[in-house]
């Protein structure tokens, strides 16, 4: 920009700029029209060149603010996580400080029998069973021995994302889980409810929900991936919720520390004599030769807890086949039973998180290498099936996206090239990225071809959307399926040839053009012959004809016999738009060909070329002029002798097979040249 640009954006940019000053003084220091005129072109230019710099950073930002909303959503998803941990590790460590200073007599179970001095167990259960029965659904809840009522009442659940109402619901807070009951609307007899869903106090976090007026009274309960939000009718209740929801939880805690720390007691209260009863105490004898006081077997659940919420999945899987090692030559014994029942559990949790890691809804970035640790843990858990299924499932939305994301520019070969190279290149990273992951998965590699197929199915949409769909020029076409194919060769240096795939889903739209632009050539030559009067060619300039004679050439057609004096030309104006036309037409339709369509290219040359024939022949058989006779004769001549030779031998060049249908069309063409005076047609 020039010096007087940057006093000027300068002078605009000032804060204390007012535009009517400004213009007042302009006007008085101008000599007349031209001055202003020259000063707005300047201000003109200077708005351009900022609205252009707005664009460009616009454009630069645009994927950053995409992918930045994606990560926000991400880290939204990570915190509710990573707040059930810390509610998790919070409850823990109470639980362990409580048992350490615990008497004989449990603090907790004062605290809960004074809240509720006159309630037995046995009136507990009979009240829950009572409250049940208005439950449709929730007869086996009481199945549980031990199962008790702790709290209940009525709450609103709100959608998390815009805390909008849902519905009304009740929920049951027992000992051990947590039931969530639907209002019905219309009640019939005593059922009131409808069983909606049951979490077990320990799969779940309870965080109290800011109040932010009109949303007040409410907290969260977080399951993870998933969280559900609900609203209390004060206050008052609210408070009851939190406080009796993580009583409750700690009391379940340390009522399973108590009897995991339980002492096996080594004397048999009773000696029988049943056999079937010494049967069934000697797994009781073995399980002293499996050795579960280890400190890392004891640890194991609590350290596959921690490494789930650091994320270190391979640390976590590495802990998974230690233990499997270790008892792989022991005997299944009911603490053996017992350890391998809270270490499926962990394994649940860290296969959710991982098929999380692979699902299409968490960031694409970094290609397909980046799905490579969640893969590679999941195929050491056995899970090589869903692993297979995930990551293809992540890359097909990875390479769906990047297609969708591609700007339709105004040149459609432009617009293919990139295309082709995301759509192949994505192909042939995903395809290296699969063997390495999946080498001794050997099985799922059908699973990667069938998917190779319906991405080729993706692309070819988006092709024919933009090729066929648009109506471009044969030529345009042509050339855009070349460079398909170039693109699909590329594949087979890994062994993947989807050359086949690629022209059978093509061969429709291909086969559509062709004829279309047979049906294009055809009226045209139709146009020409009725306007047909056989007078010699005059091209006026010595370029043009030389031009003529430079097209002839690069078709292969011998054109120096047929060019007369000055820029006269021996042939009629109709022959020789045709011949171009035809064979551009020859050479876009080879560019084309497929085995498929090897027949709709011929049966199309010969119904061109026969318009033309029949058209010299009918002008042969009616021209009374001796003259004119002469020269019809000369042009029949030319495509008999010159231009039928050159397609067919350019076909079968091109294609490797005879033109047989050519061959026969040249044959019957002949009795023209021969015999003029004949009177039978061609047809």
């Amino acid at each position: 920009m020039s010096e007087t640009g940057n006093r000027l954006r300068k002078l605009l940019e000032s804060p204390n700029f007012d535009p009517q000053s400004y213009v007042k003084q302009l006007s008085q220091q101008s000599d007349g029209d031209r001055d202003l005129q020259e000063h707005r072109q300047k201000i003109q230019t200077l708005a351009d060149e900022t609205a252009q710099n707005l664009k460009k950073n616009v454009y630069k930002n645009y994927r950053q603010f995409i992918e930045t909303a994606k990560e926000i959503s991400y880290l939204e998803s990570e915190m509710y996580q990573l707040s059930h941990i810390l509610t998790e590790q919070k409850s823990i460590m109470e639980s362990i400080t409580q048992s350490l200073l615990s008497t004989d007599k449990d603090e907790t179970s004062k605290e809960m029998q004074a809240a509720f001095p006159k309630e037995t167990e046995e009136l507990k259960q009979r009240t829950l069973t009572s409250l049940l029965e208005k439950v449709e659904g929730a007869k086996n809840i009481m199945d549980i021995p031990g199962r008790h009522l702790v709290y209940n009442g009525d709450l609103a659940e709100y959608d998390v994302d815009n805390m909008s109402l849902i519905q009304k619901v009740h929920a049951f807070l027992m000992n051990d889980c947590l039931l969530i009951a639907n209002w019905l609307p219309n009640r019939r007899g005593t059922v009131k409810y409808k069983y909606n869903a049951l979490y077990d106090l320990e799969s779940f976090a309870v965080v109290n929900v800011k109040d932010n007026p009109p949303m007040k009274d409410m907290f969260k309960i977080l399951m993870f991936p998933e969280s559900r939000i609900f609203q209390a009718e004060n206050s008052k209740v609210k408070k009851e919720w939190l406080e009796i929801l993580d009583e409750t939880k700690k009391n379940k805690a340390s009522k399973e520390k108590k009897v995991e720390e339980a002492p096996m007691s080594p004397v048999r209260s009773e000696v029988s004599t049943n056999p079937f009863d010494m049967e069934e105490d000697e797994p009781a004898d073995s399980e002293d030769s499996v050795d579960l006081s280890l400190e890392w077997i004891q640890e194991l659940p609590e350290d596959l807890d921690v490494c789930i919420a650091q994320r270190d999945f391979e640390g976590a899987v590495d802990l998974l086949d230690k233990l499997s090692e270790y008892l792989k030559d022991q005997p299944v014994t009911p603490r053996v039973k017992e350890l391998r029942g809270k270490v499926d559990e962990r394994v649940r949790q860290l296969t959710e998180v991982l098929v999380f890691e692979l699902s299409p809804d968490r960031s694409l970035r970094g290609g397909p290498k980046a799905t490579r640790r969640a893969v590679s843990q999941l195929i050491r858990l056995g899970q090589s099936t869903k692993a297979c299924e995930l990551f293809l499932k992540n890359r097909a939305a990875a390479v769906q996206t990047a297609i969708r994301q591609l700007r339709i520019e105004g040149a459609t070969l432009l617009y293919i090239h990139k295309l082709c190279n995301i759509f192949f290149t994505s192909l042939l990273e995903t395809a290296k990225e699969f063997e390495m992951d999946f080498a001794g998965n050997t099985g799922c590699y059908s699973a990667f071809v069938v998917w190779s197929r319906s991405a080729m199915n993706m692309f070819v949409d988006a092709f024919s959307k933009q090729v066929f769909d648009s109506k471009e020029s044969l030529s345009t076409a042509a050339e855009c399926v070349k460079v398909a194919k170039e693109h699909c060769q590329q594949l087979t240096e890994i062994g993947l040839d989807l050359t086949f795939t690629l022209q059978s889903l093509l061969v429709k739209d291909i086969r559509a053009a062709l004829q279309s632009y047979k049906d294009i050539i055809i009226e045209a030559t139709k146009h020409r012959n009725s306007e047909e009067m056989w007078r010699r060619m005059n091209l006026m300039t010595p370029e043009a004809l030389a031009k003529l004679k430079e097209e002839m050439r690069s078709c292969g057609i011998s054109f120096q016999q047929y060019t007369g004096d000055d820029c006269w030309v021996n042939l009629s104006y109709t022959v020789v738009a045709f011949t171009k036309q035809m064979m551009s037409f020859l050479e876009e339709g080879l560019k084309l060909y497929f085995p498929e369509l090897h027949m709709v290219l011929l049966e199309s040359l010969r119904e061109i070329i026969l318009v033309a024939v029949q058209h010299v022949d009918y002008s042969l058989r009616c021209e009374q002029d001796s003259e004119k006779k002469s020269f019809i004769l000369q042009n029949a001549t030319f495509l008999h002798d010159t231009v039928l030779p050159v397609v067919e031998r350019r076909f079968e060049e091109s294609v490797g097979k005879p033109a047989k249908q050519l061959q026969d069309l040249r044959k019957s063409t002949r009795s023209v040249r021969i015999n003029p005076e004949s009177t039978t047609s061609l047809v």
